[in-house]
């Protein structure tokens, strides 16, 4: 299902004509956005809609509409970072692979934080053993000490996000300097100019991805008032799970199995026991991953490992999602083994501060409500 639907699509799921739907936009029940492609026309929320056509049929228990909203297709947070229309991603209103196309991460930075001024990555700070306990451990230190985000102006806000992101980078591996991030990236992994360019296309398509789990865990943070430290430590500490940020590292041991056993055997053993292929198939994007598909253009993975995408594509109809072109990259740069995980917390630490800053200006603290399963209390 896409994230935005058509006045009918809308209509025929909720059962309504279109004058109710309009009631719907108008009491803020189903955002609703302009076509790109045609900006006389509108689209409405698929996930809203899906939502209303629920409780329609749930009805307005409390209860059900509670563990809905966690657990269904909300929380609904209101974002202008970015968005899926007919499943391509935009980061506000530009489509993210047009925009890794000639964009650093610099770039993607001040789209996504709107800032007035250029964004510097930049950073001296040297990290003796760089690695994920390295970007884990400055992030925690900073996170214990760290200012309040309240009664901070946005400008010094925005100074703070490019030290942390910068920071994070040498952590992870970032030759310090004064350069473009994905340059430094390169240069601290003993690669050249070529290398550069396709870490930069990579991270800049991994910036964001709408209300993720780890975007969700930062404003959590942000709306307490914690530190930036805190909120990007919140965020990155649940995109380290590996059915989130850290996916790609399951797909790099499937295409290990891949190099020592060959295409064959391996994908004859997951299809023959039913196992699901890691990497491959996207809920949001039902007919492949544009962030894939865009980034498996600019090289060519292993002749073993590009035969086994063909394969696993042709026999289960799924196509490869980004984990699968990270960690083909990983393989055809000769990469460190954590730099997937390192490109993408990296690239993803410039949205999980850009929904930090947006939750500062609701000013309202997220606080689900628990629905009480157990035990009913003694009487007193």
């Amino acid at each position: 299902m896409g994230a935005w639907i058509s006045m009918d699509e809308a209509c025929s799921r909720l059962g309504v004509r279109p004058q109710t739907v309009y009631a719907y936009v108008s009491r803020g029940k189903i955002e609703v956005t302009s076509d790109p492609t045609d900006t006389r026309r509108s689209l409405y929320r698929a996930e809203d809609v899906a939502t209303l056509a629920r409780r329609k049929q749930a009805g307005r228990k409390h209860e059900t509409l509670a563990t809905n909203t966690l657990f269904g297709a909300e929380p609904s947070i209101p974002t202008s970072i970015s968005t899926f229309v007919r499943e391509r991603l935009y980061f506000r209103g530009r489509d993210a692979v047009a925009l890794a196309d000639t964009a650093t991460l610099e770039d993607a930075a001040r789209l996504l934080w709107d800032s007035a001024q250029a964004v510097d990555l930049s950073s001296s700070v040297r990290i003796d053993k760089p690695g994920r306990v390295a970007a884990f451990m400055a992030l925690a230190e900073l996170a214990a000490t760290g200012h309040s985000t309240h009664g901070r102006m946005t400008r010094v806000l925005h100074g703070e996000g490019q030290a942390l992101v910068g920071l994070l980078a040498n952590a992870f591996g970032a030759q310090p300097g004064q350069a473009p991030l994905h340059e430094r990236f390169a240069q601290g992994w003993g690669q050249g100019p070529n290398v550069a360019e396709l870490l930069r296309v990579a991270m800049v398509l991994l910036v964001d991805h709408e209300l993720t789990s780890s975007a969700f865990a930062a404003r959590i943070a942000a709306s307490n008032g914690a530190s930036l430290p805190a909120c990007l430590l919140s965020g990155l500490s649940t995109l380290s799970g590996p059915l989130h940020g850290d996916a790609s590292g399951r797909v790099k041991a499937l295409f290990s199995e891949v190099e020592r056993q060959g295409e064959d055997p391996v994908i004859t053993q997951y299809l023959s026991t039913g196992q699901p292929l890691p990497g491959f198939g996207h809920h949001l994007y039902p007919d492949g991953d544009p962030r894939a598909v865009a980034l498996l253009s600019q090289f060519a993975p292993p002749p073993g490992i590009a035969r086994f995408i063909e394969q696993a594509t042709r026999l289960t109809g799924l196509q490869p999602n980004i984990d699968v072109a990270l960690a083909a990259l990983v393989i055809h740069c000769a990469l460190p083994d954590d730099a997937a995980f390192a490109m993408f917390a990296t690239a993803r630490s410039i949205g999980l501060l850009a929904h930090s800053l947006e939750q500062l200006g609701v000013g309202q603290v997220i606080r689900p409500r628990g629905r009480y399963v157990g035990a009913m209390p003694d009487k007193a």
